[in-house]
């Protein structure tokens, strides 16, 4: 009952694939791993995303705090006073200014001291 088209040789009956006889019980088993396995990954998504929200708000609050504070400091300028922050943050950039001036001078006067001593 075969016949013989275009060199090929036909068979009769449906075209295509035929389907397989899956077993619906291992079916609906890998359909409930598979559904477990989202429920998991959607869990770890939104833990990740509310720890990533969290810290987000910490460090806007943060900044929050150190805005007002530049605010405060602002203010007591405008009335003529200096902050004891700004003073100290002053002070220790001139004591740090002129301890690098001095380890630069001493290293200086060291090298100079070496080489004129032969």
């Amino acid at each position: 009952p075969s016949q013989v088209v275009g060199g090929k040789v036909k068979k009769p009956g449906k075209r295509g694939r035929k389907p397989a006889k899956i077993d619906l019980k291992a079916k609906l088993e890998r359909s409930r791993q598979s559904a477990r396995e989202c429920r998991a990954r959607k869990k770890l998504r939104y833990q990740y995303l509310e720890e990533l929200v969290s810290s987000r708000e910490r460090a806007i609050c943060a900044l929050r705090e150190e805005l007002e504070m530049y605010k405060q400091w602002c203010m007591a300028m405008d009335q003529g006073k200096i902050p004891s922050e700004i003073k100290a943050l002053l002070t220790g950039e001139e004591q740090g200014k002129a301890q690098q001036n001095s380890t630069k001078l001493a290293k200086t006067g060291k090298t100079e001291a070496n080489s004129s001593n032969p």
